[in-house]
């Protein structure tokens, strides 16, 4: 066990020089290896060159890319705008209807991005401006923008989960089935949180004007088509007058056409219903519907003449160089993951072990980024979550949500960060002051998820 603390503390000292995590993750890999054999380096750099091998030409890997791709199509196209306009139009004329609406809007987006930091810094450009017209509290802007933004994490296809599943070989269906529910959760318990932050201070997020409910319809257009093709088809499933296989190709063929004519929130909706609901139902693999994803986002944004060749050029690399970092990164973790030998000799209760997790995790989130976290402290958990007979999906999501609150608790979580860099006239006091309502209730959403497993684990039960 010592051996592997000591390369934990090596890894963070390498990390804190300001040494690229993957290549601190790397090295202390190769090094721990070469001395768990006896200073064999020849096995220790085999072992490397096998990670780099295996991870290039991992298929269930090409998730990653593809929903990277999906996002970027996804928001060249506008959506933010789309979303949060919706959101606005059915609770803007509500107190702190604006504040909620950003965090529908980010739990919209977070269905198509997957990432919390870019949740959060397309809605500090889409949702602030919007927000400090209207005459909202900096204080209560930027607290919902910043836990809003944590959604992204959360609320599938998440890339968190795909790597998750991916290192633990988790069932990568389930965890974004798992994530459903505590991601609706989360959207309530914040938009409460904004109802009772404007409660004690009714100035904080004065009402909005109130729109018809001709132009609420409007925004979210044709999404009673869309339902009604969607049953049509689950229907002629269950009655078995089609094959799962084959309505689920009718399905996407019909998105697709459907997104050429209703180019709004409803199409992105119905996007999200086909992947998720493909791979929930055991039609699509979660690379398949990765695939359908970013093809159906594609075709949204062409609908929206928001694609030329230049965005096209743009999103094509711009994934390409996300993807890159992310293989690096996870590269270096496996390597950093030979270690794990050590650590399952941990013979302790396992709430404590829980709770030591969380804590820690609390603590990582105030200065790295949520990836970093994933890759570097998996190995060394995971292997005691099945020593001790814990669901891997139910801790997934534990882990996820505890990520998330390390992302917005002061002094230097990566969402206050972001927003600090983007809002330079908001002090950084403000911005502190306005998340801790949020870590409040985040912690409290903790605790739920914990107490009651079946949260998380009743959709994935359902799978086939």
């Amino acid at each position: 066990m010592s051996e592997a603390l000591i390369g934990l503390a090596a890894m963070m000292l390498l990390a804190f020089l300001r040494i690229p995590i993957a290549l601190a993750m790397a090295v202390v890999g190769v090094i721990g290896y070469a001395y768990m054999r006896d200073w064999s380096w020849g096995g220790a750099l085999a072992m490397a060159q096998t990670k780099v091998f295996e991870t290039g030409r991992n298929y269930t890997l090409s998730v990653v890319p593809l929903f990277i791709l999906m996002g970027n199509f996804v928001t060249r196209a506008g959506m933010s705008q789309e979303l949060f306009r919706a959101a606005y139009s059915f609770i803007g004329h509500r107190r702190g209807g604006l504040a909620m609406a950003t965090i529908i809007g980010c739990a919209g987006f977070g269905a198509i991005c997957g990432s919390s930091i870019a949740t959060a810094a397309t809605f500090a450009k889409v949702a602030y401006p919007s927000m400090k017209k209207f005459g909202y509290a900096d204080y209560l802007s930027t607290g919902a923008i910043a836990a809003g933004g944590t959604l992204g994490i959360l609320i599938p296809p998440s890339t968190i989960m795909v790597i998750y599943g991916i290192m633990t070989e988790t069932n990568i269906g389930k965890l974004f089935a798992a994530g459903v529910l505590p991601g609706i959760l989360a959207t309530v318990l914040l938009c409460l949180t904004v109802q009772y932050v404007t409660w004690r201070d009714p100035r904080a997020g004065p009402r909005g004007e109130r729109t018809s409910w001709r132009s609420r319809w409007a925004t979210v257009a044709g999404l009673q088509w869309f339902a009604a093709v969607g049953v049509a088809i689950w229907l002629a499933v269950h009655f078995g007058w089609v094959a799962s296989d084959d309505a689920a190709v009718i399905g996407a063929f019909v998105v697709f056409i459907m997104s050429l004519i209703y180019k709004g929130v409803s199409s992105v909706i119905a996007l999200f219903v086909l992947v998720m609901g493909g791979i929930y139902g055991g039609v699509f693999t979660a690379v398949e519907g990765a695939g359908v994803g970013a093809f159906g986002a594609m075709v949204f944004a062409l609908a929206r003449r928001a694609l030329g060749w230049r965005e096209l050029y743009e999103a094509l690399l711009e994934s390409a160089r996300t993807t890159s970092m992310l293989f690096v990164i996870l590269i270096g973790a496996l390597m950093f993951a030979e270690l794990k030998a050590f650590v399952s000799r941990f013979e302790v209760h396992p709430l404590m072990v829980v709770a030591a997790i969380m804590v820690i995790y609390v603590v990582l989130g105030t200065a790295m980024e949520e990836l970093s976290m994933i890759l570097l402290t998996v190995p060394l958990f995971f292997p005691l979550i099945v020593h001790m007979g814990l669901d891997p999906v139910w801790f997934g999501i534990l882990i996820v949500v505890v990520v998330e609150i390390g992302l917005i608790s002061p002094p230097v979580g990566m969402n206050l960060f972001v927003l600090n860099t983007l809002l330079p006239q908001v002090p950084t006091r403000t911005i502190f002051r306005g998340v801790m309502p949020f870590v409040v209730i985040d912690c409290v959403r903790l605790a739920i998820l914990t107490a009651f497993p079946i949260i998380s684990t009743l959709l994935p039960s359902y799978m086939k």
